[in-house]
């Protein structure tokens, strides 16, 4: 049955609308980083695999990496085995860093091959072991004692942080048309395991490959001002202010991090905006409205 002419026409309009955008991003690469948290809705889920195939479709290159800390943290649960945070990010152990490839690399990834599948792109699930494509080193954090306020070092153990990217893998499977989705594991120059921030792993990517945009899909609309209202656009300089006066705190404070590095690598632009919501992605990019919060050089 045909749908009432309106609709039809209201549909067409929209469509029209997207085209400049479509043009901006015709054969532009686009990394999109896909949060645990934003995988827990099987709505949104279908959403964001619908996304990814309707960008592959009009002419970019979008490529995936995904994230899995809820996920890693209920099988470590399973497990009997603690987690502990510092500074945002979880401190692995020997233990810990065999269930975070377990997870990320197998169950996780192959699950967001097959959404993508399933809609009708053509889709590789790899790691960054994967032909050597990045190769980490031992990360080194420090964080600001809440007391004395002062710097501290922390030891996370076997988190790692991209120390080289060969892009070379990932042009060619670009080039054969496939959609990569990369989980954050990586081998260290000693053959350690390493697991990466998924921000951390995607910014690297996006910067070794000069990308258009960088989207940062999480579980809160993006960056949040001290009374919890959404911050539209924010520069590099905005964005260390933020951190060093205590607006930006906790799990935010490694995704600025990676904003900043991406830019300064050559990105154009950095988005950190909510994965929940319905094809966000989509809207970000082929609309005039956008989504969360967009982060530019100056």
């Amino acid at each position: 049955m045909k749908e009432p002419l309106p609709n039809v026409h209201v549909r067409a309009e929209v469509l029209v609308q997207a085209l400049p955008h479509m043009q901006r991003y015709d054969q532009e690469i686009v990394v999109i980083k896909y949060g645990g948290h934003a995988m827990g809705d099987a709505a949104a889920a279908e959403d964001f695999a619908e996304d990814i195939v309707l960008l592959e479709q009009s002419g970019l290159k979008p490529i995936v990496v995904h994230g899995g800390g809820p996920q890693i943290g209920r099988m470590l649960g399973r497990l009997g085995i603690q987690s502990e945070f510092k500074g945002g990010l979880r401190v692995t152990d020997e233990a810990t860093v065999e269930v975070v490839e377990m997870v990320l690399a197998g169950s996780i990834n192959k699950q967001i091959v097959g959404w993508i599948s399933a809609e009708g792109g053509r889709a590789i699930g790899l790691c960054g072991k994967d032909g050597n494509m990045v190769r980490a080193r031992k990360a080194m954090r420090t964080i600001i004692d809440p007391d004395s306020r002062t710097e501290q070092s922390v030891d996370l153990g076997l988190v790692g942080e991209p120390e080289h990217v060969e892009r070379g893998v990932l042009d060619a499977v670009l080039k054969a048309e496939l959609i990569p989705v990369l989980a954050p594991v990586a081998f260290g120059a000693d053959g350690q395991t390493y697991n990466v921030n998924a921000d951390t792993f995607a910014g690297a990517i996006a910067g070794s490959l000069r990308a258009k945009r960088l989207l940062l899909l999480t579980d809160v609309p993006g960056v949040l001002d001290k009374e919890g209202k959404l911050i539209p656009e924010l520069s590099v300089e905005d964005c260390r202010r933020l951190v060093a006066d205590g607006t930006i705190t906790g799990g935010m404070i490694p995704k600025i991090e990676t904003c900043i590095y991406a830019i300064e690598q050559g990105v154009e632009a950095v988005v950190i905006l909510d994965g929940k919501v319905g094809h966000a992605v989509l809207l970000e990019l082929f609309t005039d409205y956008g989504a969360g919060t967009l982060i530019r050089r100056s």
